[in-house]
C-alpha cells in the first residue's frame, strides 16, 4: 500500500465554497491511469490533477487531469487551480510577486503566472497552448434549445448564433437572450444525446450578456454530461474557447480585449472567471484565463 498527499481548493473564487472545487495529488509517481481515474471518481468534482515530473528538464511538472469519466488533454481550472496549490504547500517557490512556470498537458506545454500577496499565492492564470480554432456548423438552434428545455425564441441569432470552438477541449457557444433564460435551463439527456451526441463538441456553453455583478460582462452556465459533469461551477477551457466567438464578433484589429464572466450562480458556487484576449492585425494572438482560489482541505488517500 502506498499512501498519497492531496488538497482540495475552490478555483476561480476568493472565498471558501464558491467556486469550482478541485482536488489536487503535488506527487502522483506510481499511479498508473485507472488508479487516476478511481481516485477521481471517489473524490467526485469535476476534475482532479495528478502532477508528476515533467519530461522536458525546461517545464515545471507535468498535469495528468482527469473528469470522472475521462481523462483531459486540457482544464482551466484544473490548470490554474493547480498552481496555486503547488505554489502554497511550497512544491513551486514563490520568487516575489509574479512567479511564472510551465506545465505540460495533452496541448502541450501551459504557461501559468502565479501572483502572490504578502508571501503567499493568490491569484494565478493560464496561457492557452493552442488558440482557439473553430469548429463545424451546429446542429439547429431548434433542437439545441430543445435539449435543454428552452424555445427556439429564447437563443439569440444571427450574428450570435450558436457556434463551437476548441483550444484542446471544444464547446458550443449559445447566447441566449437574458439571464432569466439561463435559469430556467434544465438538461434532457435523452433529446441532448440525440442532437448533440455525435456533434463534435458536446460540451455546451450557454451565455448572456446581462450579469448580476457590477464589473461582469457575461453570465454563463456550462453542461458537460459526455464527460460525467452534468453541470460545471467554472469552467476555465470553455472560456478560453470563448475568446474565439467573443473575438471574431469584435472590431478590435490590434489590442487587449478583457471579459469578466460569472459562472455557477445557479449551482450556489459564484465564480468569477477573468479572459483576457490579445488581438494583432485583426486575427488572435494569445489566450489567457486567471482567477483567485483558496485552499479548503488537506489530507491524505491509501492506494491499496
Amino acid at each position: 500500500m502506498r499512501t498519497y498527499h492531496f488538497f482540495t481548493t475552490d478555483v476561480f473564487t476568493d472565498r471558501a465554497f464558491g467556486g469550482n472545487p478541485l482536488a489536487v495529488l503535488p506527487d502522483a509517481r506510481g499511479l498508473d491511469t485507472g488508479q487516476m481515474q478511481a481516485i477521481t471518481r471517489e473524490f467526485n468534482f469535476s476534475e482532479t490533477v495528478f502532477v508528476l515530473p515533467p519530461d522536458s528538464p525546461e517545464h515545471t511538472r507535468r498535469l495528468r487531469i482527469f473528469t470522472p469519466g475521462k481523462e483531459l488533454p486540457f482544464a482551466g481550472h484544473p490548470t490554474v487551480g493547480a498552481g496555486f496549490v503547488l505554489a502554497s504547500c511550497g512544491e513551486i517557490p514563490l520568487t516575489g510577486e509574479v512567479t511564472r512556470v510551465i506545465f505540460e498537458e495533452g496541448v502541450g506545454p501551459v504557461p501559468v503566472t502565479i501572483r502572490a500577496s504578502d508571501g503567499k499565492p493568490d491569484f494565478s492564470q493560464l496561457t492557452a497552448a493552442r488558440l482557439p480554432e473553430e469548429g463545424p456548423t451546429p446542429p439547429p438552434s431548434g433542437g439545441i434549445a430543445a435539449a435543454f428545455g428552452l424555445e427556439a425564441s429564447d437563443l439569440l441569432g444571427g450574428d450570435y448564433a450558436p457556434q463551437a470552438f476548441s483550444c484542446g477541449v471544444p464547446f458550443l457557444f449559445v447566447p441566449v437572450q437574458n439571464r432569466a433564460v439561463l435559469e430556467k435551463i434544465r438538461l434532457d439527456r435523452y433529446k441532448y444525446d440525440f442532437v448533440l451526441g455525435q456533434y463534435w463538441a458536446k460540451e455546451v456553453f450557454f451565455f448572456s450578456f446581462d450579469p448580476e455583478r457590477p464589473g461582469s460582462d457575461l453570465r454563463a452556465r456550462m453542461f458537460a454530461p459526455a464527460l460525467g459533469v452534468a453541470e460545471d461551477p467554472a469552467t476555465g477551457s470553455a472560456v478560453a474557447s470563448l475568446a474565439g466567438y467573443l473575438g471574431a464578433r469584435d472590431a478590435t484589429q490590434t489590442g487587449t480585449l478583457r471579459k469578466v464572466i460569472e459562472q455557477g450562480f445557479e449551482m450556489g458556487r459564484p465564480s468569477i472567471l477573468e479572459l483576457e484576449l490579445d488581438k494583432t492585425d485583426g486575427q488572435i494572438s494569445e489566450v489567457r484565463v486567471g482567477g483567485a482560489s483558496v485552499l479548503v482541505t488537506e489530507g491524505t488517500l491509501t492506494m491499496p
